[in-house]
């Protein structure tokens, strides 16, 4: 009777145990791997939204995605009739043209020279502006490469006004693929396809 009274005791307690534990299972915490991402991302070139589809051809042939359309370096472009009447001068600064890296539009430090002759250029004759031409390689969509040689036209304007140069005096456009400096069709033809061209603009006389 006392071996009774003893087991039952035990008998319960083992009975909650496994009740216990048969709760737990199954609800294990999942830590996140790293580098998993949301399908939606608000950084970087998209400036919002979703992913581009995987293989997306992006500029110069990459799979880049398409950059936003503002005016870094903290000022605002002048607007387009002032630089309409102007007398373009696109050989005086042709020595000073800026490359890119296939399918980039940062500025490597190989540049930064010719972009620093450019500005003091500017600051020798205040009255002349500046139009800034990006352009790209054959390879890519249409669309991305304006948009990229676009980018590439914002990144030197941006490092001009770096230098103390009048954001009101330079002005970007962009030509894509439809201006290359080498209509080759190999990788030395696409180096100097992927540029900036400067073209002077200067008031006509009076």
């Amino acid at each position: 009777m006392k071996m009774n009274k003893l087991v039952f005791p035990l008998v319960l307690v083992l009975a909650g145990v496994m009740a216990t534990t048969g709760c737990k299972k199954g609800f294990t915490k999942v830590t996140p791997l790293p580098g998993q991402r949301a399908a939606q991302i608000g950084d970087i070139n998209n400036g919002g939204g979703t992913l581009p589809p995987a293989g997306t051809l992006g500029g110069d042939g990459g799979a880049g995605s398409i950059g936003l359309n503002t005016k870094p370096g903290g000022g605002d472009t002048a607007g387009l009739d002032e630089f309409e009447g102007m007398i373009k001068d696109p050989a005086a600064l042709a020595a000073y043209t800026v490359h890119f890296k296939f399918d980039s539009a940062t500025v490597q430090n190989s540049e930064q020279a010719n972009i620093a002759s450019v500005a003091q250029a500017l600051v020798s004759d205040v009255n002349t502006k500046l139009l800034i031409e990006g352009n790209c390689d054959e390879r890519g969509t249409e669309e991305y490469n304006r948009s990229l040689g676009e980018r590439r036209a914002l990144a030197v304007r941006e490092e001009l006004i770096r230098l103390g140069i009048d954001a009101t005096r330079v002005d970007t456009t962009s030509f894509g693929k439809d201006k290359p400096e080498d209509p080759g069709h190999d990788e030395a033809a696409w180096k100097k396809n992927r540029r900036d061209d400067f073209v002077v603009l200067t008031p006509p006389a009076k």
